[in-house]
């Protein structure tokens, strides 16, 4: 289905003639369209579902509308708008070209990496030989053909549907036909021929009329539906539109259109949303990719399994859709479905069956099913086509006809040869080559171009992949970005609140900063905070930005827009929340702590530290586009941050900077903005010098020229400084260097944005390749050939390459006999409401059943319906809102053992992605089972369970990602298992276990619960998309209609006799033989997004006498219930055992939690490999700053900023800790807390133990380069302080906090932002950029209490402690003593007290005093004697033991406890 644009895309020039090309579209007069969908003589067809396809002609007098076209949602008939559009078309001289594809011999190759070894530390502690082993390996692995010698032909206005099971080849299939991010592949063999052009001329030129719609739904999350779909409608509005319609009512048009067919009108102004931002539901998601795939105006569509997550009845209307766009616009269809009914089925024109990459039939839909069956293979009844088919490719889902066991084809190679063989195929290479000799390339090439000239908008090449020129590409994105930031205004707010916070407390932090040389160090100091913030908060774009990736991903596969234009775009949107930002910022900061209160320094000021701003800002985002993933991005933004605030020179001054380091401040543009705003408040100040650092002074010394101010830039006979001589000498900076600075900014802030845009233009960071198992080594099945080892054949058997984990079909094992229950679960009028936008909304309304030992029950209803609700309110699983009625087993009330006693198989299969699946189910079963059942007993029972599940080739497969690891059925599988292994003596709940999978796997799935039922567990199922055969498989069905209103609860029936006869007798129109009940019911009630009923099914339900039986029955169950329960007492599901919360000690947790966890780090070498290489190149990079520190008072400084720039390290350490928290926390959260698997505190301390080696082992290679390159003292009073504070206590601290902020935080980027501001917040407070006497009194407790004070201490302690000070010439204040005086004479009283010496102190003018003799004597200024160092220690210990019950504590109330406010108080009272 396609909006009308396409139409008016293509329809160039004059009107067409019947000379026309077959590749442009002769329009037919509208009259004489047909009205039909599939079959015109098809009435029972039509008459099938009330959706859009029966809309369209049942209410049609004339086939097309008079007037301008419009879109009535009122009287909406699709056919009936494209008749009427394409009337217009032929009118106005428009051109539509449709396009249709073959292809021969089509081979993809990959490298066959099904199954491979997954790397773990013992690889890297192994070294050279584990790397020369890898690279032996990685040689070994050949190149393995996804797909193998494919043939087909899709004509322009066909449909093909791509069957095949997971790992098939279908979306490699789809993906090679569209030319999609096919640089993923190693090779690409044979041709694929569009209308005569090749596919290199066709991917090259005319990529746009090619598009794929991958299978996973990703959107900007903050945009609305309505904004979603604007822009790709803006991006692909063609120049000449029919009707002469504005570029505006062309977008509206097209929008009412596909809002109308996919039921999203009334999502409008509803956010997309995704997993963790609230929108539409995960249907109607699925529903805006297709709509936004559908607004792109391709001719040739690749759909990847679009319907997944549908229901069967929107699904349907999905199907329908397209079905119409392809008669009428003649686009051309191909359609992976992996749960295809036979309505969906019927509406395509061919099928292709896949099996392990080789292609075993190709033909038309009616042809198929006898193919097979002459081949010998039968076909269940009541199993729907596609089913058959897919089942076909399953050694354990196909059927044989009697006699002909060993005469069909077994393996995948075998089907092959005989589909090659078979006089279809012979048929197939006939049309291909008839089809071919219809058209000439170059012809062909020329009518294409001329259709695009009519579609290519002004100043837009007609050879451009684009339909809108760039400038029109940049406002559109612009328009969106903004849009983004207005639906983020959260995240906007934050960054605000968070500058104004910060403002706040430095503000006051330099409150009132003297005038006197004593304030210098702190304007500086306060300056270079300004920059720090906004460099840091820069840091976020990198986490941004991979972000949005996918989504730019999928769009530009659309041609939508130039990948740069985006990233343009996106920096220039930046540009005003950096100044409100800035400005929030800077009003604060600038006035509390006086800095020169002139108009034209503030604006200089705020001018440059949104400069800065901005630069930082488009270094990080030009970082991610070069970066493929994040983690590299992350590492190499960390050294830019490192290296821009290091060679800002403040740390360390030009003059000091070391040759090979010093190139870096020539670069950096945070040191072109420091400049700039040091340079503009110390111009023109002079400082009086402070009573401290005037020289001499004190009893007996008076005001004079021979005084001078002990301070750099100060002059001999001059009692104060020059502000411009200070920065000059200090810094080597000057006030002339202000605009000149501003041009190289802008240079810089130009050169980033052209870099980054660049880096989306050419770097691509796809995920290409196939699923593939990793195994431990020595731990793989023998079923299993590594690549590269090599087997040998064997004749019976077949070739061992084809060692496929497919299931060969076991019984239900002996493990389940012991599974008989006796309890009854039953709930009566079960309500459930929340509180929603200012007044309350019901989930669930009056809803009542039961759930028999022995008996499969089904849930069903449309998308939306309360099905999960339902679900989650009888597990107990709700924590917000109020629920009401009565939920009982054997007639009481739920005590303290329901949740124990129950199962929940959730949707999502979450997991440790590092165990190996027997590791997870062993792990279940020791923290669920009673502590009373033996070890032993447990594991046996895990074995048997793997078992029953077909799971003995991948038990010691790890888990791994969706993608690099199980597949979506082996997941599926490891997620029922785990609840399996708990043994649920009650019932058991699975939330729509078949969701993503084939319909192979759904059947195993389905027959896995079916033997469970039969062995006695009492089970409640969610299902959204089941075939007839699946359906029949139920006992029982509870059907909800939106609302959570109830619609039939009862037994199924024999081939669903009883349900359908229900509603039969109730007034629904017949249910055919060949139908699926499944699919008839969801007609019947309404649900679909176009699909509305006369009845209310909830009140037909409510007095109808089946409801009043169930009802009855219910009422029985819960007394016979109560007459049982007392007789149960010894039964174990009463012990005291199972009425505690958790099943096993907290010895036991303690030990299994901490070895899993262990694991989980052993076999995640990345993550150790980025922590150690992050210490090593900042310990390097640190070391080699301050080589050699002298022996100064210069050399004094640096010491203690090597001491500070060590401790910067934390926060991108901290940053790698807390994302490896957040991903053990999430699957706590999302699986184990609900299950009660084990206590939420012992997943704590287990993250902590296992962090500390790592972490100390990542300090030592810091410390190593680091403290040595400096040349301080190597004996254990400063090499060993260092390292015990360094490596040992200040990453006990780092992990602690870390944890601390990671585990009450929301996500990884609020944990993010969390750090930065109180990582920010405690370094402003250890003394190092405000020395405590400078600081007001109220922040010096804040002094006391900051952890990085003591730890600044030591290191600078362990640095430079004991050092004899040698000042150089230039920091000598240097005076004249009163004439016939020596300068030792003079200064004789006043040395008696001083720290400092004199040069010489026989001159007789031009004394030379340095301040200080020993480092000691500076360190005491700064509040630091070497008494404190294990004073400081002790504190360290306190500060971990703090964070970490802070920790627990704020895990616990924050995140873990759920507090139900209620605002009803605030409501005026009605008397």
């Amino acid at each position: 289905m396609t909006s009308s644009a396409s139409v008016e895309k293509s329809c160039t020039a004059s009107s067409v003639s019947d000379s026309t090309p077959t590749h442009l579209f002769k329009i037919d007069p509208a009259s004489s369209v047909t009205d039909y969908v599939i079959n015109p003589d098809s009435e029972k067809f039509l008459s099938k579902v009330e959706t859009l396809s029966r809309k369209m002609s049942r209410k049609s007098t004339r086939s097309f509308y008079d007037g301008d076209l419009e879109v009535d949602p009122e009287n909406f008939e699709l056919l009936k708008l494209y008749k009427t559009f394409l009337y217009h078309a032929e009118k106005e001289g428009l051109m539509l070209r449709e396009l249709g594809v073959s292809f021969e011999n089509l081979s993809v190759y990959g490298k066959d990496q099904t199954y491979t070894y997954l790397p773990t530390m013992s690889d890297i502690i192994s070294g050279p030989y584990g790397m020369i082993r890898s690279a032996r390996e990685a040689k070994k692995l050949a190149d393995r053909a996804i797909l193998d010698s494919f043939d087909g032909l899709v004509k322009s206005g066909e449909m093909l549907l791509v069957l095949g099971r997971p790992g098939s080849g279908c979306s490699t299939f789809l993906r090679t036909i569209s030319g999609t991010d096919t640089e993923s592949y190693t090779g690409l063999e044979g041709e694929i021929v569009y209308d005569g052009i090749e596919r290199e001329e066709m991917w090259k030129r005319f990529s746009s009329d090619l598009i794929y719609n991958p299978e996973l739904d990703v959107h900007f999350p903050h945009l609305t539906v309505k904004q979603t779909l604007d822009f790709a409608l803006a991006c692909k509005t063609p120049d000449k539109r029919v009707n002469g319609k504005s570029v505006q009512d062309h977008i509206d048009y097209n929008r009412d259109l596909l809002a109308t067919v996919f039921g999203l009108r009334h999502t409008y102004s509803t956010k997309v949303g995704n997993d963790y931002v609230r929108g539409v539901s995960g249907g109607e998601r699925k529903r805006v990719s297709i709509a936004e795939a559908l607004a792109c105006e391709g001719k040739i569509y690749c759909w990847d399994n679009a319907t997944r997550g549908l229901d069967a009845s929107t699904a349907l209307e999905y199907a329908r859709a397209i079905r119409v766009s392809t008669n009428l616009l003649k686009k051309t269809a191909l359609v992976t479905i992996y749960q295809a009914g036979e309505n969906i089925y019927e509406t395509f024109d061919k099928v292709t069956v896949l099996y392990s990459g080789k292609q075993v039939y190709f033909g038309p839909v009616q042809e198929a099913k006898a193919y097979f069956e002459k081949m010998g293979y039968e076909c269940p009844p009541r199993q729907t086509t596609a089913e058959f088919l897919t089942a076909v490719t399953d050694p354990a889902g196909r059927f044989t006809f009697k006699s002909m066991e060993n005469k069909v084809p077994k393996t995948a190679e075998e089907f092959r040869d005989y589909w090659r063989k078979s006089p279809e195929y012979s048929r197939l290479q006939g049309e291909i080559k008839d089809y071919k000799q219809q058209f000439v390339r170059e012809q062909t090439k020329e009518t294409l171009i001329e259709s695009m000239k009519q579609e290519k908008r002004k100043y837009q090449r007609v050879e451009s992949k684009y339909t809108v020129n760039i400038f029109q590409q940049l406002k559109y994105n612009l328009k969106r970005s903004f849009q983004n930031i207005a639906g983020d205004s959260a995240f906007t707010v934050i960054q605000v609140v968070a500058a104004v916070s910060q403002a706040l407390v430095v503000g006051s932090l330099y409150w009132n900063t003297p005038e006197t040389v004593g304030g210098a160090f702190s304007r500086g100091g306060v300056i270079f905070f300004s920059v720090l913030y906004m460099s840091l908060t820069g840091m976020a774009e990198i986490s941004n930005a991979f972000g949005a990736r996918p989504i730019l991903m999928k769009q530009s596969n659309y041609k939508l827009y130039h990948p740069s234009m985006y990233a343009l775009a996106d920096s220039i949107s930046f540009i005003p929340v950096s100044i409100v930002t800035n400005i929030a910022f800077c009003l604060i900061l600038y006035f509390l702590a006086n800095l020169k209160r002139e108009a034209g320094k503030f604006f200089t000021f705020l001018l440059f530290s949104n400069l800065v701003s901005l630069a930082m800002n488009y270094l990080f985002k030009a970082t991610a586009a070069w970066n493929k993933t994040i983690a590299g991005a992350n590492a190499v933004g960390g050294v830019f941050i490192l290296a821009a605030l290091m060679y800002s020179s403040y740390m360390i001054q030009r003059p000091s900077m070391h040759p090979w380091f010093k190139w870096i401040s020539y670069i950096n543009p945070v040191l072109y903005g420091f400049e700039a705003m040091l340079a503009t408040e110390f111009h023109g100040r002079r400082m009086p010098c402070d009573s401290s650092k005037l020289t001499p002074s004190g009893p007996g010394y008076s005001e004079t020229e021979n005084n001078v101010c002990a301070f750099v830039g100060s002059v001999k006979g001059q009692t104060w400084v020059d502000g411009d001589r200070y920065i000059k000498l200090a810094f080597e900076y000057s006030f002339s260097h202000v605009w000149r600075n501003f041009g190289i900014l802008i240079a810089f802030i130009i050169g980033f944005v052209t870099v980054g845009a660049l880096g989306f233009e050419v770097v691509r960071p796809i995920n290409g390749g196939i699923d593939r198992l990793f195994f431990l080594r020595g731990k793989k099945s023998d079923l299993i050939i590594m690549s590269g080892e090599g087997a040998a054949d064997d004749e019976e058997s077949g070739p061992s390459s084809d060692a496929n984990l497919e299931k060969t079909g076991t019984a239900a094992s002996e493990a389940l006999e012991d599974l008989s229950l006796k309890d009854v679960f039953a709930w009566k009028d079960v309500n459930y409401v929340i509180p929603y936008e200012g007044g309350e909304r019901k989930l669930l309304d009056s809803v009542s059943g039961f759930c028999m030992p022995g008996a499969l029950t089904a849930l069903m209803g449309e998308s939306g319906a309360g099905k999960t609700t339902l679900l989650n309110t009888l597990a107990q699983r709700i924590d917000m809102g109020v629920v009401t009625g009565d939920m009982l087993v054997n007639g009481k009330p739920l005590d303290s053992s329901f949740v124990r006693r129950t199962g929940y198989v959730q949707q999502q299969d979450i997991h440790m992605a590092e165990s190996t699946v027997r590791e997870s189910l062993q792990f279940a079963a020791r923290m669920r089972r009673p502590k009373s059942v033996p070890d032993e007993e447990k594991l046996e029972y895990v074995e048997q369970i793997i078992k029953v599940l077909d799971m003995e080739e991948y038990s010691d497969a790890i888990v791994g990602t969706p993608g690099s690891g199980l597949n979506v059925e082996q997941r599926k599988k490891l997620t029922i298992g785990v609840e399996l292994v708990a043994k649920p003596s009650l019932l058991l709940f699975l939330d729509e276990p078949t969701s993503g999978l084939d319909s192979q796997s759904a059947w195993s799935i389905v027959q896995l619960l079916k033997s469970l039922a039969k062995a006695g567990q009492a089970i409640l199922c969610t299902i959204h998309q089941p075939s007839s055969t699946l359906f029949e498989e139920f006992d029982r069905l509870l059907l909800l209609r939106k609302g959570g209103q109830t619609v039939y609860f009862g037994d199924i029936g024999e081939h669903s006799k009883d349900i359908v006869s229900y509603f039969e007798s109730h007034g629904a129109r017949e249910c055919t033989s060949a139908e699926n009940p499944a699919e008839y019911i969801l007609e019947v009630i309404g649900a679909g997004a176009t699909a509305s009923t006369s009845q209310n099914w909830f009140d037909v339900w409510q007095s109808s006498n089946e409801r009043i039986d169930a009802e009855k029955r219910i009422d029985e169950l819960i007394g016979e219930g109560k007459q049982r329960a007392p007789l149960a007492k010894e039964d174990p599901a009463n012990s005291k055992e199972l009425r505690t919360k958790y099943a096993a000690s907290i010895y036991s947790e303690m030990t299994h939690v901490t070895w899993r966890t262990a694991l989980a780090f052993w076999r995640n070498p990345e993550y150790i490999m980025a922590k150690n290489m992050l210490m090593l190149l900042n310990g390097l990079f640190i070391g080699f700053t301050f080589y050699d520190i002298k022996h100064t008072t210069t050399g004094l400084q640096n010491g203690m900023f090597c001491g500070f720039m060590s401790m910067v390290v934390s926060a991108p350490l901290i940053n790698q800790i807390q994302a490896q928290c957040l991903d053990v926390r999430e699957i706590y959260e999302g699986r184990e807390k609900m299950s009660n698997t084990y206590r939420w505190w012992v997943m704590v301390l287990a993250q902590f133990v296992n962090e500390v080696p790592y972490t100390v082992f990542a300090a030592f290679i810091l410390f190593v380069p680091l403290f040595f390159a400096t040349k301080a003292e190597t004996d254990a009073s400063h090499a060993g302080v260092f390292f015990l504070s360094y490596a040992i206590f200040l990453e006990f601290f780092n992990i602690s906090f870390g944890m601390m902020l990671a585990y009450f935080a929301p996500d990884v980027q609020s944990a993010a932002v969390l750090v930065s501001f109180f990582y920010s917040f405690i370094v402003c407070f250890s003394g190092v950029v405000q020395p405590t006497s400078l600081m007001p009194g109220f922040w010096t407790f804040m002094y006391k209490i900051s952890p990085y004070t003591y730890v600044i201490q030591n290191l600078v302690l362990s640095l430079i402690h004991g050092r004899v000070v040698k000042c150089s010439e230039l920091e000598f204040a240097v005076f004249d003593p009163p004439s016939g005086q020596t300068c030792g004479e003079y200064m004789r009283n006043f040395l008696a007290n001083a720290p400092g010496y004199l040069r010489d102190s026989d001159a007789t003018s031009n004394c030379g005093y340095c301040e200080f003799s020993t480092a000691n004597q500076y360190l005491a200024t700064v509040g630091i004697k070497y008494s404190y160092v294990w004073r400081n220690i002790g504190f360290f210990c306190a500060f971990v033991v703090f964070n970490l019950c802070a920790c627990l504590l704020l895990y616990k109330y924050i995140r873990l406890t759920k507090y139900n406010i209620s605002f009803s108080f605030l409501k005026s009272k009605k008397n």
